[in-house]
C-alpha cells in the first residue's frame, strides 16, 4: 500500500452501545446507596452510550469482558471548575465533564485523597486540594452520572509516590500503635462521608505508589500494620467494596514480586494487586502481562493499571512546563498524536485482558488535567494559588519546601489529557468504547518518526534517503524524503555537535538529527552490541547483588543499554576492556555513571580508570593508572569523568574500566565510554 496517497474510507465508522458504568461481577450496593438521589444514579447507569468516529482507528479488544473497569482520575476537576475551566462534548456544548466521561464509555471515576492539603491559614497546597471533602462531591457527580468510584488514599497531606511518602502533619511522632489507630479512625470516617454523600465506591486504595513506604514508614512490617488498619476499615464500613494496594516499575520484575510476596508473608487481607504503568518508563506491555500475571497466579489475587498516560502533543498549553516535553529522556513507543494516545489506551487495556479473568481494568490518569485561563503567566499563576488547579502552590512549602516548595506551578499533565487545551473531547476519548467493539477504517498516516544518524568527525556525512512513516493502525513503511540544504563538510570538520536537519516526507515535516562525534576507539562502547565479551566484570568478593547489562533507555545515555548494578549490602565491582591496535598519540576516556544510595551511606569510592601497557600483555591495575572520580547523587544526575593525557605508543594498547564501592543498597547504571584521540 502507498501510505503517501490519501486513502478513502473502506468502511463506516462504528457505532458502539453500551451500558455505561456496568459491572456485572461488582459489589452490590447497600441499602443507603439505593435510596434518596441514587435513584438518579440507578437512572444513569443505564444510558446507553453511542460513539462513533471516521478519523480514530482502534482494533477490538477480544475477550474484553463486560465488567471490565474503563476508568479516568479525575482528582483535580473540582480546582479546575473553580479555576474557570469549561469541558464541551463532541458537538462543541459545554458539558458536565462527568456525563462526557460516561458517555464515552468510562465507568469508573479514582480520585485520589490527601488527610489535609491545607496550611494553618487554610491555604491549599494545589493538585486539586484533594481532600475527603472534593472527594465526596466528586463521587457524588460521579455516581450521579452512573460511575463508580476507586478511593485513593494517599496518607499524606500531599503527594505520594516512591520519592516521597510523607506522614501527615497531625501523625508526625506518632509511635506506630498510635498510628495505625488513627489511620484505621480516618479510614473508616471518610468511607462513611463518602457514603453518606451518595458516593459509588466499588473500590479502595491503600496507599499510593507504595514501594517500600508508606505513610512515614520504611519497615514493611510497619507498612503491613497500616495497610491491614486501612483494610480494616473498609471491610466494616464497606463490606462490599474491593481493597487495593497500588506499587509502581512493572519494568523491576523482581521488586513487583517482592512486593507481593512481602503482603503474602503477611497476609494482607486485600483484593486487587495495582501497578502504574507509563510506556515512557517501565518497560514493554509483554512484560507488564507476564509481571501481573504471575502475580495472580501465585497469590490468587485480582490484578490491574492503577495509572496510565500519553502524550497526543508536545506543546505546553499553561507556560509551567510538562513532565513530557522536548527533551527526550524518555521511550516513545508511539507517535505524540491523537492517533498515539489511542493505540497506547487499546494496547493497555488488551495487556491487562491478556492476564485473564483477574485483569480487571485500566485507569488513565488525570485525562481532564487542562490548562487554566489566563492571557499571561501571572494571571494563571493567581488561579493556581487560590484553587490549587496547579500541581502544587507556593503554599505547599511548608510540607514539601525541596519539591513543591520550589517548582510549584501549574499543570505538567495538559499534553497528556484526552481534551484539547479550550476542553473539546479529544477523538482519543471515544476509545473507551471503541475498544469494545473495534472501529478498523481504513488506516491513513499518522505521523513521521525522526531519522537519526551518528557520524565520526571526519568522515562524509550521509543522510537517509528514506523515513519511517507510522500508520494510524501501528503499521509503518519507509517513505522517501528531501532534506533541506545544509553545510555537512562544516559540521564534519567542526567539533562535537548534534543538528537537527528539516525535511519534507510525504507532504509531512520530517527530522532527522545528526549526532557528530569524535573517533570512539572503545568497543562496544555503550553495551549495544549483543556480543558483550571484551568486557570483563569482576564482582569483588560477590558482595554487589546484581549486575548486568540492562535494557532500558531511560537508564541509558546512548541506545536502549548500559551497565546496571544494585547492591542490597554494599557494592564493589569493577568492570574494564582492553583496546588494541590504536595509533600512537595522547587519548582522553570519559564515561557516564548515574545512580544513589537509600541507606543514606556517605562513603564511596568511584572512578574510571585507564592504562596503556604492551599489547601483548594486560599487565596489571598498577598504582600508575590514571583516574577520574565520580559520585553518586541521583537519579538520572550523570555525572562524565574525564581522564585526560592518555600517552600511548606505537605497539601499545589500553586498558580501560571503572571501578564502584558504595555503602548499603546502592544502585546505578554506567554507559558510554568513549575513547577519544586528544586534540592539541
Amino acid at each position: 500500500m502507498n501510505i503517501v496517497r490519501k486513502l478513502c474510507a473502506a468502511a463506516a465508522a462504528a457505532s458502539v452501545v453500551i451500558a455505561a458504568g456496568c459491572s456485572g461481577s461488582a459489589p452490590a450496593q447497600t441499602e443507603t446507596q439505593q435510596t434518596g438521589e441514587n435513584a438518579q444514579t440507578q437512572e444513569s447507569a443505564s444510558r446507553e452510550v453511542n460513539v462513533t468516529s471516521d478519523t480514530l482507528y482502534v482494533k477490538k479488544v477480544e475477550g474484553l469482558a463486560e465488567d471490565f473497569i474503563l476508568g479516568a482520575d479525575i482528582s483535580s476537576v473540582l480546582a479546575l471548575e473553580k479555576s474557570g475551566v469549561k469541558f464541551y462534548d463532541y458537538d462543541g456544548n459545554e458539558n458536565d465533564l462527568f456525563d462526557t466521561l460516561a458517555q464515552s464509555g468510562v465507568n469508573y471515576v479514582r480520585v485520589r485523597v490527601w488527610n489535609d492539603p491545607y496550611d494553618g491559614s487554610g491555604n491549599g497546597y494545589g493538585g486539586g486540594n484533594c481532600d475527603i471533602d472534593a472527594a465526596c462531591e466528586i463521587g457524588k457527580r460521579a455516581a450521579d452520572a452512573g460511575l463508580k468510584l476507586l478511593v485513593d488514599f494517599h496518607y499524606s497531606d500531599f503527594w505520594a509516590d516512591p520519592g516521597k511518602q510523607m506522614c501527615p502533619k497531625a501523625w508526625v511522632g506518632m509511635e506506630i500503635e498510635e498510628k495505625k489507630q488513627a489511620l484505621y479512625e480516618y479510614t473508616k470516617d471518610c468511607l462513611a462521608k463518602l457514603k453518606a454523600a451518595g458516593a459509588d465506591v466499588g473500590m479502595v486504595q491503600l496507599g499510593n505508589e507504595t514501594n517500600g513506604k508508606m505513610c512515614g514508614e520504611k519497615i514493611w512490617m510497619n507498612i503491613y500494620y497500616l495497610m491491614a488498619e486501612g483494610s480494616r476499615a473498609v471491610r466494616e464500613e464497606l463490606p462490599d467494596a474491593l481493597v487495593a494496594v497500588h506499587f509502581t516499575n512493572p519494568e523491576s520484575k523482581d521488586n513487583m514480586l517482592k512486593y507481593a510476596s512481602k503482603l503474602a508473608y503477611y497476609d494482607l487481607d486485600y483484593d486487587v494487586f495495582a501497578s502504574s504503568y507509563y510506556p515512557y518508563w517501565h518497560g514493554t506491555l509483554d512484560n507488564l502481562t507476564a509481571v501481573l500475571g504471575e502475580i495472580s497466579q501465585t497469590y490468587g489475587k485480582k490484578v490491574m493499571v492503577a495509572e496510565t498516560s500519553y502524550a497526543y502533543t508536545l506543546d505546553d498549553g499553561d507556560g509551567s512546563g510538562n513532565s513530557i516535553g522536548d527533551v527526550v529522556n524518555y521511550e516513545k513507543p508511539y507517535p505524540f498524536t491523537v492517533q498515539g494516545q489511542s493505540r497506547e489506551l487499546r494496547d493497555i487495556v488488551e495487556a491487562v485482558t491478556n492476564v485473564g479473568d483477574s485483569g480487571i481494568g485500566v485507569f488513565w490518569w488525570e485525562p481532564a488535567w487542562l490548562p487554566v485561563p489566563g492571557e499571561s503567566w501571572e494571571e494563571r499563576s493567581a488561579l493556581w494559588e487560590k484553587y490549587g488547579s496547579g500541581w502544587a502552590s507556593s503554599f505547599a512549602a511548608e510540607y514539601d519546601p525541596d519539591d513543591a516548595g520550589i517548582y510549584y506551578g501549574g499543570s505538567s499533565w495538559e499534553n497528556q489529557a484526552m481534551f484539547d487545551f479550550s476542553g473539546k473531547p479529544l477523538e482519543s476519548l471515544k476509545t473507551w468504547a471503541l475498544v469494545r467493539t473495534g472501529n478498523e477504517i481504513a488506516p491513513t498516516v499518522d505521523a513521521l518518526m525522526d531519522a537519526e544518524i551518528t557520524v565520526k568527525l571526519g568522515e562524509q556525512i550521509k543522510l537517509p534517503e528514506t523515513v519511517s512513516a507510522v500508520n494510524t493502525d501501528g503499521s509503518s513503511e519507509q517513505v522517501a524524503v528531501e532534506w533541506e540544504s545544509a553545510d555537512l563538510d562544516a559540521w564534519t570538520n567542526g567539533e562535537p555537535a548534534n543538528y537537527n536537519l528539516s525535511g519534507k516526507a510525504g507532504g509531512m515535516e520530517a527530522v532527522c538529527r545528526v549526532h557528530m562525534v569524535d573517533a570512539n576507539y572503545a568497543e562496544n562502547y555503550s553495551f549495544e552490541d549483543e556480543d558483550r565479551s571484551m568486557w570483563t566484570i569482576e564482582n569483588i568478593s560477590d558482595k554487589t547483588t546484581q549486575i548486568d547489562y540492562q535494557k532500558k533507555a531511560l537508564d541509558a545515555v546512548t541506545g536502549d543499554y548500559a551497565l546496571h548494578f544494585w547492591g542490597e549490602n554494599g557494592t564493589e565491582f569493577r568492570a574494564y576492556e582492553t583496546v588494541t591496535g590504536l595509533p600512537a598519540g595522547k587519548y582522553t576516556l570519559t564515561a557516564s555513571i548515574q545512580g544513589g544510595i537509600d541507606s543514606g551511606d556517605t562513603e564511596q569510592d568511584i572512578y574510571i580508570f585507564a592504562y596503556a601497557h604492551p599489547a601483548d600483555d594486560s599487565g596489571t591495575m598498577q598504582a600508575a593508572m590514571q583516574t577520574a572520580h565520580a559520585e553518586l547523587s541521583g537519579y538520572a544526575h550523570w555525572q562524565e569523568p574525564k581522564v585526560r593525557d592518555i600517552t600511548v605508543n606505537e605497539g601499545e594498547a589500553v586498558t580501560i574500566g571503572v571501578y564502584v564501592k558504595a555503602g548499603n543498597s546502592s544502585w546505578g547504571t554506567i554507559d558510554d565510554f568513549l575513547l577519544n584521540p586528544q586534540k592539541g
